[in-house]
């Protein structure tokens, strides 16, 4: 059987934390920052756990998933 394969741009968006959950970046922090609020940036700019419903189909484009740091 063929090896599979890591879906690159997932592996880069995405950092797996010790205990196995899967974390993600918050969107909207990357430009048009000067009409949004300081504590709508400051929400915006911390990691967050990805959703249940999110979690079977990023589980698939990482199947060799493990921690790093």
């Amino acid at each position: 059987m063929p090896k599979m394969k890591t879906h690159k741009s997932a592996a880069k968006r995405y950092k797996v934390t010790a205990t196995g959950k899967i974390t993600r970046r918050q969107a909207g922090i990357g430009h048009l920052l000067q009409h949004k609020s300081e504590s709508r940036k400051r929400k915006i700019f911390k990691v967050v756990s990805i959703s249940d419903t999110h979690r079977k189909l990023i589980s698939k484009e990482l199947p060799y998933k493990k921690y790093s740091r």
